[in-house]
């Protein structure tokens, strides 16, 4: 069985995620975790403090694990270039494999659309050693592309899994129920495809001079 604090972040990612963190009040979540509010001044003291928890407990665990793959990667490859599709699978498939199937998709598509900047600033905490590790791999695996479009690419990536990951029944509409939102698998691997796809073509725009 949960324990509080498992209880009130539970109800916190629920709640944020389908109401958003402006419109949820503390005691909306006390009350969906049948919890006293005392319980959460205890464990978190505010609700923002509450927020960043909810988002450590999902996006701390991924970030380790994409930083085990980098790694990984950067040993295989030596003094040399890591493959590209390497370096995207290790920033991709954490998060795709780890979201799926969490209500807290729902709190990754707010991020952009909420009201001040709580949720942006929280997540942001979490993504300076990402950016920082993944942005030099980037750059080894395409030479000579300059960082300006590199950047652009790696930002333009994280919008594409953000969107995927947070409006899944889009591809319904878009294929006419063709596309199966649940297979994770496969989501991954055309998000890793379609990344690569987007990072090459910034390679080539820069070996013909466009």
């Amino acid at each position: 069985m949960p324990d509080t604090k498992q209880k009130i972040l539970d109800a916190a990612e629920k709640l944020f995620s389908r109401d958003g963190f402006a419109a949820t009040s503390l005691r909306a979540i006390t009350a969906e975790a049948g919890v006293n509010l005392a319980a959460v001044n205890y464990h978190f003291h505010s609700k923002e403090a509450l927020l960043g928890a909810v988002i450590e407990r999902r996006v701390a665990p991924l970030n380790r694990r994409r930083i085990e793959l980098l790694d990984a990667v950067e040993a295989r490859a030596g003094a040399g270039a890591p493959a590209l599709e390497e370096v995207v699978d290790a920033f991709v498939t954490p998060v795709v494999l780890g979201f799926a199937g969490t209500p807290f998709v729902g709190l990754l598509g707010r991020m952009n659309i909420e009201p001040g900047d709580a949720i942006k600033r929280q997540i942001g905490a979490h993504m300076r050693e990402m950016v920082v590790r993944f942005g030099a791999a980037f750059r080894r695996a395409l030479p000579g592309v300059p960082d300006a479009e590199i950047a652009w690419s790696v930002h333009f990536s994280v919008g594409a899994i953000a969107h995927t990951l947070a409006a899944k029944q889009m591809v319904l509409l878009i294929s006419r129920g063709l596309c199966d939102i649940n297979d994770a698998e496969g989501i991954r691997r055309r998000l890793i495809a379609y990344i690569c796809g987007g990072l090459r073509a910034a390679a080539r725009a820069k070996a013909s001079g466009e």
